[in-house]
């Protein structure tokens, strides 16, 4: 976590002093927030939180609907019309990236609550698990954040994974998904979302190129000009005139690509990686099932958020507006995803404890010599 919080100040320090932005300083404080909000969640037992999943639930719901009502509308070209944002104290928070947070301590408590009670493969149970999913997916599609709504699907299918579902309600919702396909195009996507899935297949065409398919046409060129080990820090020209829209946010990987080439790429998914890995193997040495859903949905974030933004600033997958986790700019992003931690770092702290009380061996040792 520190080597990934260094890498990215680096990097955004970098785009600051080419282009004279701020970014540098609003993700200073995003981390510092989050380090605290972290530390706060740590010292806190993530049971005694998901007891409350009743007022988290509804708080969620408030925020998210607050939003779509009243939050800030921002909008783009190519018809992106997004109001995902709420000002707090002159700066904007995206609801979306706190509510991914507490997710991961409702659905995982929903989770924990069937597994006691040997419903988690009862139908009706999974079809609620399905509904309480498609809360915050639809909040996320009132607000016209589809990428958000992304990635609480994929918390949904790691946690719904890790809880002993059986597959064949995944290949049930599969079949869905596929069939449902055609009706999603032609009836819930605008018009700037098909572009951008038309436009993933034809970056070649220049049309494309200066319209729908810009943004990864050109993030594609800067990752690809860094060649094995990039042009230096500090010394990017695309970077200084700003050739890539959003590269401190959704294209930072173009940024690390230009100026430090293949190893500086490289260099992020180890990082990631690695903390996957660390994520996973506190999940499998968490005192309860509830812990180790906590984990699986961080997981789900991570992953799908990771494989989501670099696969788009390799125009191997469509634009989503999906950022780079810890790397990219943005306050709301950063500092959740720090809370995000603080949750596992509770999970990690009482491994060795069973229904909160801590296991000592040796005390029923003294005791006895006592007595003696």
């Amino acid at each position: 976590m520190a080597a990934i919080s260094a890498y990215s100040l680096l990097l955004l320090r970098s785009v600051d002093s080419s282009t004279g932005s701020g970014y540098f300083r609003t993700q200073v404080f995003a981390i510092t927030l989050g380090v605290v909000g972290a530390v706060v969640l740590s010292l806190m037992d993530y049971g005694e939180l998901a007891n409350f999943w009743y007022l988290l639930a509804g708080f969620s719901i408030f925020l998210m609907i607050y939003t779509a009502l009243f939050g800030v509308l921002v909008s783009g070209s190519g018809g992106v019309n997004a109001r995902a944002w709420i000002n707090i104290g002159g700066r904007t928070f995206q609801s979306s990236e706190l509510v991914k947070i507490i997710f991961m301590l409702t659905y995982s408590k929903h989770l924990d609550t069937l597994r006691k009670r040997n419903l988690i493969n009862q139908p009706l149970q999974v079809v609620l698990l399905g509904c309480h999913a498609l809360v915050p997916i639809l909040l996320c599609q009132m607000q016209k954040d589809t990428g958000a709504g992304i990635v609480f699907f994929a918390m949904f299918l790691a946690m719904s994974l890790a809880a002993g579902v059986q597959l064949r309600y995944f290949a049930i919702l599969g079949g869905v998904v596929v069939f449902s396909l055609p009706l999603l195009w032609k009836f819930v996507m605008d018009d700037y979302q098909k572009m951008r899935f038309i436009a993933l297949f034809n970056l070649d065409d220049p049309s494309v190129q200066m319209d729908a398919g810009y943004q990864q046409y050109q993030g594609r060129i800067s990752i690809g000009s860094g060649k094995l080990n990039g042009q230096g820090l500090f010394n990017g020209s695309r970077v200084a005139s700003n050739s890539v829209p959003f590269q401190h946010s959704d294209y930072i990987f173009s940024v690390a690509g230009e100026e430090l080439g293949f190893v500086g790429c490289s260099l992020i998914i180890l990082l990631l990686l690695l903390l996957m890995v660390k994520i996973l193997h506190v999940a499998h040495s968490s005192r309860d099932d509830l812990g180790r859903f906590i984990c699986f949905g961080y997981f789900g974030i991570i992953a799908l958020q990771s494989v989501s933004n670099i696969g788009m600033c390799l125009a191997l997958l469509p634009a989503m507006g999906v950022t780079l986790p810890f790397f990219s700019a943005g306050g709301s992003s950063a500092a959740c995803m720090y809370f995000g931690f603080g949750l596992i770092q509770s999970v990690y702290m009482r491994r060795k404890e069973i229904d909160g009380l801590r296991l000592k061996r040796k005390e029923p040792l003294r005791f006895l010599n006592k007595k003696i």
